[in-house]
């Protein structure tokens, strides 16, 4: 025969494990309750047949029936007695234990079943006792005389079976309690593992445990970041990419996202105070992609890492930049080579020795002024590149006689960074209208290193001029390929990370101008030298 199998779904669990303990729990308790209604009882029985007894003893007919062992007086007496109180049996007995009464005549004369001596000895007694009429509860009391005279005994027994009954009227409604009590108990569980059976969409228990395993896995082995936030925003849980790409601390969980991360757009799109899809954000020099799902009791934020990304595609567009000027400039190579041969065909020789060297000398002359006023290699190679495609787009690139940067610089990625930005920036700036100008300043001040970079532009307004550096704002229409909005946050938190300051207000040229300190940015002479 085969065993009934536990029931696997969580709810039929619950319902029939709580139907049991509910079961269990009022089982024992009116166990618990029996007892001692029991033994109450039981002693109230005894002193009910001690008072009998008591006023029995008071009777001076059955004292003096005792003392002079007249049968039928204290027969006579003691059974009007036991009719009149409904108790089992009412025994006079003499000085030597003998009876004088009982229920049954034929055991008069007899010595009674019980020990007589305690209450012929002066005291009242108590008791359980099984005798001659089985177990009954009894009171014995000394039966005396009007001179005070112990002449016999006093015994009054109340039968167990009245005590039963009783028991047995109390039973039934302690039954009908417990019933009641187990009826609530068995519909509260049935309505809670109807909940429950909703709120874990009727799985399994063994379910359970894989899907937990199963997201634990699934959650750390992503590359992508994952943090649940509650209806409060506060953190239920983050994986190690999330805790990777935010800087979160290791004791997050719990605590408001709000209290982990500083105020700034990642923050907002993490609470849903931003909306929208495939949000940019900046945290430190990384570059996240952010989406948002809310649910009805919690909020799931996915993260992406866009840093590599973003670099390949900046780079991708200085690629197809200097593309662009080089087909710029084969087109206004192939002028230059058509001028020439026709300067060699009118037989103007000089003029066409002086036309070759004029146009092969500008560009060396500015890369050589460049690396003459730029020493460090990475970013004169920047500025070079910079100046040749602004070039191509109508704006001339300059840097002031006065600007110098030696070959001290600490990081100069972070620099190609800023600088690079900056720049960008500015050609976008200037490049719809043609013709502009932008100057590079750089300045070094012991190991702090100032750079200016002003244009002839537009300009900013000046109630502008913070909400630029904010993630996600751009007055430029975004391409495909990349979201706008994100670099001069990136340069602004660069700056800011090194203890450094970004300043944006009107230049000389009367456009824009951003002023740039970065303290501890340039080796000392000392340093250099060792």
């Amino acid at each position: 025969m085969k065993l009934p199998h536990w029931p696997r779904r969580v709810f039929a669990q619950l319902l029939l494990s709580q139907t049991v303990v509910t079961f269990g729990v009022t089982a024992v308790t009116a166990g618990l309750f029996l007892a001692p209604v029991s033994s109450e009882l039981d002693h109230d029985a005894m002193q009910r047949a001690l008072s009998i007894a008591q006023a029995t003893a008071t009777d001076e007919t059955i004292a003096r029936a005792a003392d002079t062992r007249d049968v039928v007086t204290a027969q006579r007496n003691a059974e009007q007695i036991r009719l009149a109180t409904g108790a089992s049996f009412v025994v006079v007995t003499d000085l030597d234990g003998i009876r004088l009464s009982h229920t049954d005549p034929g055991r008069i004369g007899h010595r009674v079943s019980t020990d007589p001596e305690p209450a012929l000895g002066g005291r009242s007694v108590t008791a359980i006792q099984q005798g001659t009429l089985g177990r009954t509860a009894r009171g014995k009391v000394p039966l005396r005389t009007a001179d005070g005279r112990i002449v016999g005994e006093v015994s009054v027994g109340i039968s167990d079976d009245s005590i039963r009954r009783r028991l047995l009227k109390m039973l039934t409604g302690i039954l009908l309690c417990a019933g009641a009590g187990l009826a609530a108990g068995t519909a509260a569980t049935l309505l809670l593992a109807r909940r429950l059976k909703r709120r874990t969409h009727n799985i399994a228990l063994a379910d359970i445990s894989a899907l937990l395993a199963e997201r634990e896995a699934m959650l750390h082995g992503i590359r992508e970041g994952m943090v649940a936030l509650d209806q409060r925003g506060r953190i239920r849980l983050a994986n190690d990419e999330a805790v990777r790409l935010l800087g979160l601390p290791g004791d997050c969980t719990g605590r408001p996202i709000t209290e982990v991360l500083p105020p700034g757009r990642l923050t907002d799109v993490l609470t849903g105070r931003i909306t929208g899809a495939d949000l940019p954000a900046v945290r430190d020099d990384r570059v996240l992609v952010v989406n948002r799902m809310a649910t009805t009791e919690a909020a799931v934020v996915t993260l992406r890492d866009r840093t590599e990304l973003e670099s390949l595609v900046r780079e991708l567009d200085t690629t197809r930049s200097l593309t662009e000027a080089l087909r710029a400039q084969d087109h206004e190579h192939a002028n230059r080579m058509h001028t020439l041969l026709g300067l060699l065909e009118l037989g103007r020789h000089e003029e066409a020795v002086a036309f070759i060297s004029e146009q092969s000398g500008s560009h060396a002359v500015i890369a050589a002024r460049i690396a003459e006023q730029v020493q460090d290699p990475h970013v004169a190679a920047l500025l070079a590149g910079k100046t040749a495609v602004a070039g191509e787009r109508g704006v001339r690139l300059v840097l002031p006689p006065a600007a110098h940067l030696p070959d001290a610089v600490v990081d100069a990625r972070a620099l190609v960074t800023v600088l690079g930005n900056l720049i960008d920036n500015a050609v976008d700036a200037l490049a719809p209208g043609g013709g502009g100008r932008l100057e590079v300043t750089l300045a070094a001040a012991g190991a702090t290193l100032l750079l200016q970079v002003a244009d002839s532009g537009p300009g900013v307004p000046e109630e502008l001029r913070e909400q630029v550096f904010e993630e996600g704002w751009t007055s430029k229409d975004a391409p495909a390929h990349r979201p706008r909005g994100l670099g001069l946050a990136m340069v602004r938190r660069l700056v800011e990370r090194t203890g450094g300051r970004i300043v944006l207000d009107t230049g000389p040229l009367g456009g824009a101008r951003f002023t740039v300190e970065l303290p501890e940015a340039l080796l000392t002479a000392q340093l250099v030298e060792a």
